[in-house]
């Protein structure tokens, strides 16, 4: 699977761009049908939502354009409305000006097999990626660009947009796909080329893993800021286990249930003491995890990433050293004494918190302050809950906001 990328030799003067084309025609006026006046209270049809790099924005892409949303306080920051057709996919980086942006099915100037590096602040496309197939996925940090095509991943060097990685997946419709964030660490996860499999890649240790996650095929996995842990579900959809990507050791397993679900969306909180999920079964759940985390500040000093890398590789082969004794948080069964001779479900973790939603509608989430967790729907809907840290239980819902007429429906 070729690609061809156009960049431009302004913004990369140093840059190695002997292999490159020139920008296409027509990308620096690639908003000039902008509609300001677009009345807002027209249905737009929403086709994605997606999380910044530290939650606390997200994007959602409509078949007019997109829009840029802040999530404490809530508040709509930015928008672009076209008459030529919206965004399948917009990718924020952060809460800079530079965007990944995906046309969707009818844009009429770029189809979904096209990823747009846009600069907002110049009001210009910054670099173009065209491919054979559909773009599933993109995800950005700041020195990478990870294009997901369904069996394909494309890893690009974000100052100058030359490829560095080429890997190879099982089919990925879904475009499963997550990156570290923090600088010291590169890390990525992506499905593997076996059912259930997640591949692991160590980018600046150049190490790759290898975990059997599942028996069923992946649905959705989420990595933590540094990429020493990771959660995974199935499209079984009633375990969700957590891993060292370390050396591939599973730390926990956590039940959501014990009917089949689809999983949309698998949430670590900053401080790895929490686990959260959504799926299609209208009910979003908190789990306590009791896997120990050093130097749990995301923004702690370089050395934090470091040191946790080595605590994990040096610990891993006794779990007691990864997980915290059993607190009580998340009630596990009172048989469990027994559970060498019951089914399964009676000594798995259940979830501690859970808060109620519209059945079959897609949502995401990500935890915000102070016990808080935030939720976003297909249906243009944001909802800000909180739950107790002691006693668990139903979440309170402390917002909700409808931020978009939409004429989606649940699919």
């Amino acid at each position: 699977m070729s690609s061809i990328v156009s960049t431009s030799r302004e913004l990369f003067p140093s840059a190695s761009l002997g292999t490159y084309e020139s920008p296409n025609a027509g990308v620096s006026d690639f908003f000039s049908q902008i509609e300001p006046e677009f009345n807002d209270s027209d249905e737009a049809e929403l086709l994605s939502v997606s999380w910044n790099q530290d939650y606390g924005c997200f994007a959602a892409g409509t078949n007019r354009g997109f829009r840029i949303y802040n999530c404490d306080p809530f508040k709509e920051t930015f928008r672009r409305d076209l008459k030529n057709g919206g965004f399948g996919i917009v990718e924020m980086l952060f809460r800079c000006n530079i965007l990944a942006l995906v046309g969707g099915k009818a844009n009429s100037q770029y189809p979904p097999n096209k990823v747009i590096i846009w600069d907002d602040h110049q009001s210009r496309s910054i670099g173009e990626f065209s491919f054979r197939s559909e773009v599933r996925a993109v995800k950005l940090r700041r020195d990478r660009i990870v294009v997901v095509l369904e069996h394909k991943i494309y890893v690009y060097n974000f100052m100058d947009l030359k490829l560095l990685h080429q890997i190879e997946t099982l089919a990925n419709p879904r475009g499963l796909c997550c990156l570290s964030h923090h600088l010291n660490t590169s890390v990525l996860a992506c499905p593997g080329l076996r059912r259930g499999q997640v591949r692991i890649d160590h980018f600046g240790l150049n190490m790759t893993k290898v975990i059997n996650a599942h028996d069923s095929q992946i649905a959705c996995l989420t990595l933590t800021m540094d990429g020493l842990l990771l959660a995974t579900a199935s499209t079984r959809g009633t375990l969700i286990r957590i891993f060292n990507t370390m050396d591939g050791t599973r730390l926990q397993e956590v039940r959501r249930g014990v009917d089949k679900a689809d999983i949309y969306g698998i949430a670590l909180s900053p401080n790895v003491q929490w686990l959260a999920v959504s799926s299609d079964k209208g009910t979003v759940h908190i789990f306590s995890l009791r896997v120990r985390v050093v130097g749990e500040d995301s923004s702690a000093h370089s050395s934090a990433a470091q040191n946790s890398a080595l605590f994990y590789q040096n610990s891993s082969s006794a779990l007691d050293a990864l997980i915290s004794p059993n607190t009580g948080a998340n009630p596990s069964s009172s048989l469990s004494f027994m559970k060498g001779v019951l089914p399964k479900y009676f000594s798995s973790e259940w979830s501690f918190a859970q808060f109620h939603l519209p059945e079959y509608t897609q949502f995401i989430v990500a935890f915000g302050s102070l016990n808080t967790l935030i939720i976003v729907g297909m249906d243009g809907s944001f909802y800000k809950c909180s739950f107790d840290s002691l006693n668990g239980g139903e979440m309170v819902q402390q917002e909700y906001v409808r931020f978009l007429k939409t004429d989606s429906r649940p699919k």
